[in-house]
């Protein structure tokens, strides 16, 4: 038998693969919803959002079921149940039948993908938490990479209803086999005990220490919904600037090659660098190329903006685990992590909303960019403003 660390390496990395190389794919599915039943891309948008709030209403008590019950049991659920949503949203006739499938099964399963695997990793791997969290999301990207051109091949090939169903089967037996890869260190791994102690939960809300989780919890919320809005709204974005279908899934496939690059070079850095640091730099190049793509309209120029803006995309998915980890150590992480993320939710469940609603009043997505362009260079500030993890003192 292999080593049991890698072996949970291998099943967080694909629960990443499949659940958002499926989430990319969706937005390849709008024009069809679109041009069949008529449903405005605010709607649709709106859908993605309600199972963006859902993931950051149960990213808490996801993480501590998996401490209580282990990550084999959560995945298992909330994977398959994730899978059975794409199966179901390949029959739908009514809005309020997508809108329910969105607010259950496609939230429960983008619930525990993140805070889940990283945080069972976090234990797994306590000396390299930042390099073995990018390893973790590199998964995400090659999801990002071959799923949204295996879909847009189902759509032309079957229709865009048989596509949705071949998925949403294949997708529940990945994440099937994922879960049954995971499980938590049956003793402490070497380093763990000591990375265990910390702030708890309360003692994270008190003192200089509030500060930091605050702004922790701002930042996420205003750099959230760029990653929300840009992969679901690219793809329709590039149909409308001219693109073919399966030109438009490329887009979607430069985000997650770029974002490989993001993960890993972050993932590394963030060791070294520290959070304050390796934040600053991934706002600051989403914030260029966020502000790029409010000029860009030619294909070419297209993909080089896509490019810059996923490598911060990786990049981004790559830094807050660990960045908890190092101003609020480990006792309290799947609580602290767990709630940051909700924030980053709730500003990316309004994102595409926003995004989708610009579209359809104003028949251009730049207002949407230029606001998230915004929204990031604020978060660039806020992370500037972050002390030295030392400044919270013993307790972290």
């Amino acid at each position: 038998m292999g080593d049991p660390r890698y072996i949970v390496l291998f099943g967080a990395c694909l629960t990443q693969f499949t659940v958002i190389g499926m989430l990319f794919s969706f937005g390849l599915f709008l024009p069809s919803f679109e041009a069949e039943l008529g449903w405005s891309r605010t709607f649709l948008s709106t859908c993605t959002a309600l199972a963006f709030f859902i993931m950051g209403v149960l990213a808490m008590p996801g993480g501590r079921l998996s401490d209580a019950l282990g990550p084999r049991i959560v995945l298992a659920v909330t994977g398959t149940l994730y899978g059975i949503g794409f199966v179901l949203m390949s029959q739908v006739s009514a809005q309020w039948q997508l809108v329910v499938i969105f607010g259950t099964l496609i939230g429960l399963g983008l619930s525990s993908h993140d805070v889940v695997t990283l945080s069972t990793i976090a234990r797994w791997f306590p000396k390299r938490r930042g390099i073995m969290s990018g390893v973790v999301k590199v998964g995400t990207a090659i999801g990002q990479i071959v799923l949204p051109l295996g879909a847009a091949m189902l759509i032309v090939a079957y229709g865009w209803r048989e596509a949705l169903l071949m998925l949403g089967i294949m997708s529940s037996i990945l994440l099937l086999i994922a879960a049954l890869s995971m499980r938590r260190p049956p003793v402490p791994v070497a380093g763990t005990a000591a990375s265990a102690s910390g702030a708890s939960f309360a003692q994270a809300r008190q003192g200089l220490s509030a500060r930091v989780f605050w702004t922790l919890c701002a930042i996420q919320f205003l750099f959230f919904p760029a990653l929300m809005s840009i992969p679901l709204h690219l793809a329709v974005h590039g149909m409308d600037l001219g693109m073919t279908q399966t030109l438009a899934a490329t887009l979607l496939s430069v985000i997650g090659g770029a974002s490989i690059a993001g993960r890993l070079i972050m993932g590394a850095l963030v060791d070294r660098i520290g959070g304050k640091k390796a934040y600053s730099l991934c706002l600051l190049v989403l914030f260029a190329s966020l502000s790029a793509l409010t000029l860009t309209s030619t294909h070419a120029a297209l993909f080089a903006v896509v490019a810059v803006y996923g490598f911060s995309h990786g990049a981004l998915f790559v830094v807050v685990s660990p960045t908890v980890a190092e101003y609020f150590g480990m006792r309290a992480h799947g609580a602290i992590f767990g709630t940051v993320l909700f924030f980053g939710t709730l500003g990316g469940s309004v994102g595409p909303i926003l995004t989708g609603w610009a579209f359809d009043s104003f028949g251009s997505y730049t207002p949407a960019f230029t606001a998230l362009a915004l929204c990031a260079a604020i978060a660039l500030v806020l992370a500037r403003t972050l002390p030295k993890p030392q400044a919270l003192g013993p307790s972290t």
